[in-house]
């Protein structure tokens, strides 16, 4: 029954029901980072929207039944900003919503990372950034290799896909016909310290993975009504889409700037953000 309930509620989300639910998580989020005196707050605030639809629309996951077989897989690969994650999940049931308060403290299991082994809801560790998308080729490779209808999801930083280790996935996930895999790139422009155009900036991506034999779909990764369809897009071959998002998005001082990678709001910054977040809730 609680399964049932579930997914009927998945299923009737609304894009105004998923963005109440985003401002929600972009709140708590800035609470955690302003207790805890640490975190990555801007991309964090870029990458909320698409967490949201994925775990309260797309995924079809069991938070009572965390490692369920038939699950669909996702991989935060960019994984400095798990605290996003961890909001997330507590507030979609996988663990108790009063435990972002032990973000970061002493014994938490809520780490800067997030860690399989402590955090149900958790499909791999990382933190080493270029690990997750060839993880998420494996676990798609595998899903086609068992005969398993899973879908497999994840999530990089266009800063992230300077790693070589991501263009290696991306041509194995090519060769194999993974069309079970979805990589959604968070093009926010920015990176730790720079601008990605100041760095290597690898921007166009989706020329460049058509080019490695993929199919891609261009989004405002900030927008609902174009996250959601982007998501549950099925094509014949890998799926890649390109989230145009902004750094720090829903707090106006922090919007596209550089310095909010991991910078923590001080009581007066902290005070402004709250009264921006809570205005739309």
């Amino acid at each position: 029954m609680t399964n049932c309930i579930i997914m009927h509620t998945r299923n009737s989300m609304q894009p105004n029901d998923l963005e109440r639910i985003a401002r929600q998580i972009r709140l708590r989020d800035l609470q955690a980072v302003y207790e805890a005196g640490a975190g990555h707050i801007g991309g964090e605030m870029s990458a909320t929207d698409i967490l949201t639809a994925l775990y309260f629309k797309v995924l079809r996951v069991w938070p009572e039944q965390p490692k369920h077989p038939e699950r669909d897989r996702f991989v935060l690969s960019k994984g400095h900003v798990a605290l996003a994650l961890y909001v997330t999940l507590a507030k979609r049931g996988f663990i108790p919503e009063e435990e972002i308060h032990t973000f970061l403290k002493p014994h938490s299991r809520l780490n800067g990372h997030p860690n399989c082994n402590k955090v149900p809801g958790v499909e791999t560790n990382t933190g080493p950034l270029g690990h997750g998308l060839p993880v998420a080729v494996g676990m798609a490779l595998a899903a086609k290799l068992r005969g398993a209808t899973y879908h497999t999801y994840v999530l990089t930083g266009d800063g992230e896909m300077q790693e070589g280790s991501n263009w290696e996935a991306i041509s194995s996930a090519a060769q194999f016909g993974l069309n079970n895999l979805t990589l959604i790139i968070d093009h926010n422009r920015f990176q730790q310290g720079a601008a990605l155009k100041d760095t290597n900036d690898l921007a166009p991506f989706a020329s460049k993975l058509v080019a490695f034999g993929w199919d891609v779909t261009e989004i405002n990764g900030n927008e609902m009504a174009e996250i959601v369809p982007a998501l549950e897009k099925r094509t014949a071959r890998p799926h890649c889409i390109v989230a145009h998002t902004n750094k720090g998005h829903g707090i106006s001082f922090m919007q596209d700037r550089v310095d909010w990678h991991h910078r923590v709001p001080n009581a007066e910054q902290y005070q402004i953000a709250l009264a921006e977040l809570s205005e739309t809730l």
